[in-house]
């Protein structure tokens, strides 16, 4: 009989271990749903980039009051 109990609790233990594991299989992936949502909206691969006449001069982007000594 003895040997039956510690089957079962054998049994017991794997089922709590793989469902902790599942649980924090579950933690991570939602850990990573959020992380990845986050930093799709920081992705600039979607930017076009400009073209070479579309570029100003920062001389002409500046006004043309007195020059400012840094």
């Amino acid at each position: 009989m003895a040997t039956r109990g510690r089957a079962t609790f054998q049994k017991r233990q794997k089922e709590m271990a793989r469902k902790d594991k599942q649980q924090r299989k579950a933690e991570r992936r939602a850990q990573r749903k959020l992380d990845n949502s986050d930093a799709g909206n920081t992705v600039l691969d979607d930017i076009e980039p400009l073209a070479a006449e579309d570029i100003e001069p920062l001389a002409a982007l500046e006004p043309e009051s007195e020059p400012r000594e840094i």
